[in-house]
């Protein structure tokens, strides 16, 4: 599988989002080996992983990746639908927006800059109604 499109803030994260994740197709079982693979790099690691369910038909409870076992749970109520949260062992937790996979290419470009820009306090669903509208997506297409 090529590696995951994705984007992260540099350093420390001062928004709502760490980044943002644009998988190539909706079948987690599929598509988060590789991208636990980048931002995990301790084989050993446990690694939790929320989702909301809605988002991902079929969601299994546990993704098997070569090396270790992902835990996948159920986001709770009121959370973001196109938001993925992985705590990892060693590295700490990452928020990051879900650009769907049929999302056309130059609008989910934009929004891997928006969601790691550390300025951009627009929360996931924000960016993607802004994208929807065609409206600039990041902190200057919130300020227009």
């Amino acid at each position: 599988m090529p590696l995951p499109r994705l984007t992260l803030t540099p350093d420390v994260s001062h928004g709502p989002l760490d980044g943002a994740w644009w998988p190539r197709c909706d079948a987690l079982e599929l598509e988060l080996p590789s991208l636990v693979d980048l931002l995990e790099p301790d084989p050993g690691a446990v690694i939790r992983v929320t989702v909301d369910p809605a988002g991902w038909p079929d969601t299994p409870h546990t993704v098997m990746a070569p090396g270790r076992v992902i835990a996948v749970e159920p986001t709770g109520p009121g959370s973001d639908a196109h938001v993925i949260t992985l705590d990892c062992g060693t590295v700490g937790r990452w928020v990051l927006l879900v650009v769907p996979p049929e999302e056309p290419a130059g609008t989910a470009v934009r929004l891997l800059a928006a969601a790691a820009d550390p300025e951009n306090p627009l929360t996931a669903a924000s960016m993607l109604a802004l994208a929807d509208a065609g409206r600039p997506v990041g902190a200057a297409g919130e300020a227009e």
